[in-house]
């Protein structure tokens, strides 16, 4: 008589946070594009794996590809280049004593060759990542609101507005993170009041701060081994 299934671990959730990532499994290379809500990543998708976190705006130049194609998506590099090419490099990783060491090598090496990323959208998102609201980023890198919002969806996957409201919400996580009450951390990361920061937390989280903090505290030691990207940002 069969044993009986073991408890479902739950899904693990990917907040938004404007990066994009490169992901190895055994045998397969996927490009995780840029989030505008929370992801689920299921139990039985953790088996070992590596990868490379790229910040916001850098992953476009290095893929050859424009972010908002990628927006939500998790997409075999396969299918956005040569499936020969992906095929040999694919066994590099997967041969490598390290594959996250090899991993990080392929990109840094394929930045020197594709060049730097736009730095008038590293500029912007730097900006934004500070705190800055969108009109007086684009004021500071002279674009009107329209040239704005179109190399935005080419370099983030979408609009100033969406990845600032991602980075002010992963501004208030980390410092609830210190230990800050909800409230003094939502008007430290720029929100209107506590009920802002809940509301942030509900459209692009689709959760609660309390739900989230809950999970997130009680499932660290038991994830501790899940791989998870490496936090590796390329910006070259």
């Amino acid at each position: 008589m069969d044993d009986p299934p073991g408890p479902r671990q739950p899904a693990r959730s990917v907040l938004p946070d404007g990066c994009m990532d490169l992901i190895w499994t055994a045998g397969r290379l996927v490009v995780a594009g840029p989030d505008t809500h929370a992801f689920q990543v299921d139990p039985h998708d953790r088996g070992s794996c590596a990868a490379i976190r790229f910040a916001p705006g850098t992953a476009p130049a290095l893929l050859g590809v424009p972010a908002y194609e990628l927006r939500d998506h998790r997409v075999e590099l396969a299918d956005l280049w040569s499936r020969t090419a992906v095929r040999e490099l694919t066994g590099r990783i997967d041969r490598a004593a390290d594959p996250a060491a090899a991993l990080e090598d392929f990109a840094l090496g394929r930045a020197a060759d594709t060049g730097p990323p736009d730095p008038l959208t590293v500029t912007v998102a730097d900006r934004l990542r500070r705190g800055r609201s969108v009109a007086s980023t684009a004021a500071e890198v002279g674009l009107g609101a329209r040239q704005l919002h179109r190399r935005s969806l080419a370099a983030f996957g979408y609009g100033p507005k969406t990845l600032a409201r991602v980075l002010r919400l992963q501004r208030a996580l980390n410092l609830v993170r210190t230990g800050l009450p909800y409230a003094e951390a939502a008007c430290a990361a720029g929100c209107t009041d506590q009920a802002h920061l809940a509301r942030e937390m509900r459209d692009l989280a689709g959760t609660t701060l309390g739900a989230y903090f809950g999970r997130y505290d009680a499932s660290a030691a038991a994830n501790s081994d899940t791989p998870q990207p490496s936090g590796s940002s390329t910006t070259a």
